[in-house]
Formats: structure tokens, C-alpha cells, sequence
């Protein structure tokens, strides 16, 4: 019985991808581009300016494949480095400022969150103040510690976990706005 490698196809792919191969380039950027733009509109909400990220993130690929080293999945290798443009771009914007600002609350709330469309909960996540946002998605969507979040963004463990638990309040005091607006509305 002859063993045969499931990832030679993508293997090879890479390699001549590395040698320049354009069509591979293309390849790789046809499999890959739409959950890159999807990671990058996490970070901007303007869509034209996710896909110019993604762009430049796939430049940064291209230029740097020689560097992975197959030790985790591609995918989340492109990944990085998408989620690594988008925070370079937001330093370079002056859009990640890491507030410490005060809601208060006074409601709890009363709207199922499954009822909730897609849509809705994309407004509110861009919606969030920006430092807000950043945390929150690279710790609730990107799944990255508070350690590493704390060293990506050049702030400490602390700041880390408050813009999170900010960010959540934040989010569910709009959400409960949003579902009084919707409720009035009726």
C-alpha cells in the first residue's frame, strides 16, 4: 500500500511560489484572499481600506515566503502578518489610542443574542473605540493571550485584560441600546 502526503499539492505550490512562480503566487492568493479580507475589515471598518491592507499583507507574504519554515499552518501564517499590517497601519493612522474611558451601565440585557443578525453585531464590533476594538478582536476573534496582546501592542498585561473587559461592556451597553431603538420602532 502506497502513503501518500495530503499537503504535497500545497507543498509544491509553496515551493514554486517561493522560486516566483506567479501562478502559484496567484494560486495561494485566490485561496487565501477572502478570509484575509475578512480578517482585515475586523480591524477598519472601511472595506477600501481592508482590501488595500490585505494587499499589502499579501505584498509582505510574497516577499517573506522563504521564511516559513512549515512549523504551524500556512494559513495562520498569512494570518500574522495580515493582523500585523492592520495594527501597523492603526499606529501609523493615530487610530489606536487606548482610552480609559467610564460607561456606566443601568440595565441588564433583555434581547436574545441569537436573534441578532450578523450584520448588527459587525456594526456594533466597528463601532467600538478603536483601542477597544483591537484588544477585542485579537483576544475574542484571533484568540491571542494577554501576554502576547500586551507585547503586539506595546502596553502592559493590565491595560490588555481592561480595554477587553471595556470592550465587553462597551458592546453590551450599545447592544442594549441598539434592541430599545429596534424595540421603539415596533
Amino acid at each position: 500500500m502506497k502513503i501518500i502526503s495530503l499537503h504535497t499539492k500545497s507543498q509544491l505550490r509553496l515551493k514554486k511560489a517561493i522560486k516566483g512562480d506567479r501562478q502559484a503566487q496567484e494560486q495561494i492568493f485566490n485561496e487565501f484572499s477572502p478570509k484575509m479580507l475578512g480578517i482585515c475589515r475586523q480591524y477598519v471598518k472601511d472595506i477600501h481600506h481592508a482590501e488595500d491592507l490585505m494587499l499589502q499583507g499579501f505584498l509582505k507574504v510574497f516577499e517573506n515566503l522563504q521564511k516559513f519554515k512549515n512549523e504551524g499552518s500556512f494559513e495562520g501564517w498569512i494570518r500574522r502578518i495580515m493582523v500585523n499590517t492592520c495594527i501597523s497601519y492603526l499606529r501609523k493612522k493615530n487610530q489606536l489610542e487606548l482610552t480609559d474611558e467610564e460607561y456606566q451601565f443601568n440595565s441588564m440585557v433583555t434581547h436574545n443574542i441569537e436573534s441578532t443578525s450578523i450584520e448588527d453585531i459587525q456594526k456594533l464590533i466597528d463601532n467600538l473605540p478603536e483601542g477597544y476594538k483591537m484588544v477585542f478582536n485579537l483576544y475574542a476573534i484571533e484568540g491571542y493571550k494577554h501576554s502576547e496582546i500586551a507585547e503586539k501592542l506595546s502596553i502592559s498585561q493590565s491595560t490588555s485584560k481592561s480595554q477587553l473587559f471595556k470592550a465587553r461592556k462597551w458592546l453590551q451597553a450599545n447592544y442594549i441600546k441598539m434592541n430599545r431603538i429596534k424595540d421603539a420602532e415596533r
